[in-house]
């Protein structure tokens, strides 16, 4: 029992990310009630809160009203169609993976992770796939499931795509909070923290519907670099 409900804690943590629950492709083409994972346990504690790192309180500086920071953040989306970065990634259960994600708008997306993780996650304009080549399992979704619709879209707007619940701004950083009704299971709640000078994304955090907080930090970002379409082609294939 216990490995079981470690199992399922790895793969939703896994998944956080993208605000989704594992194994409920088939239930949801039969139009059928799918379960979803036990809530959070209430001694998992809040890593991914507690992995950011602590600064010394910044100065008091002049900072922009809040529509403005999130016209920046807007901004700084719709700059360029493209993104190649490294990322890493800390679950619910403390666990830290790393990678590479690839973005190609409208809609494309690859999560790249480094070994020993054995999962990939592809978004191909229209679905995406979460696919586990240890378990040898490929979960489908809809794109406008998942919370990460920032990052797909042509054209963002924050404030129009989603619930804006505050911004917070300081010397390094520019934060907002928003909520997404639409993702599967209910409502999830990001957390998306901006460079304060060039207002680039530096990292997020996602709390799904079910409790499960996933951060993710990004590096090395490149907005120039278009990667190759053949990356988010989803493979239907059965698994080797």
């Amino acid at each position: 029992m216990k490995l079981f409900c470690s199992l399922a804690l790895a793969r939703v943590t896994l998944t956080g990310l993208l605000g989704l629950q594992l194994g409920v492709a088939g239930a949801l083409a039969q139009g059928a009630s799918v379960p979803l994972p036990p809530p959070r346990p209430p001694t998992l504690g809040a890593p991914a809160a507690n992995a950011i790192e602590k600064n010394v309180a910044p100065p008091k500086v002049a900072t922009m009203d809040a529509a403005g920071a999130v016209e920046k953040a807007n901004a700084w989306f719709n700059s360029s169609p493209t993104l190649v970065s490294d990322f890493v990634q800390i679950g619910a259960d403390g666990k830290r993976s790393e990678g590479k994600l690839y973005v190609l708008k409208p809609g494309r997306l690859r999560f790249e992770y480094a070994r020993p993780a054995t999962l990939e996650i592809i978004a191909d304009g229209t679905s995406v796939a979460v696919r586990d080549r240890r378990l040898a399992t490929q979960d489908v979704y809809f794109i406008s499931q998942t919370p990460l619709k920032f990052l797909l879209k042509e054209q963002t707007d924050l404030s129009r795509d989603t619930k804006i619940l505050g911004v917070n701004q300081d010397a390094k950083t520019t934060t907002i909070s928003i909520e997404d009704k639409a993702t599967f299971g209910g409502t999830s709640r990001l957390t998306l923290v901006f460079d304060a000078q060039t207002s680039a994304l530096k990292q997020w955090t996602v709390i799904d519907p079910q409790g499960y907080e996933t951060l993710v930090t990004l590096s090395n970002v490149d907005l120039k670099s278009r990667p190759p379409s053949d990356l988010f082609r989803i493979n239907t294939d059965r698994f080797n």
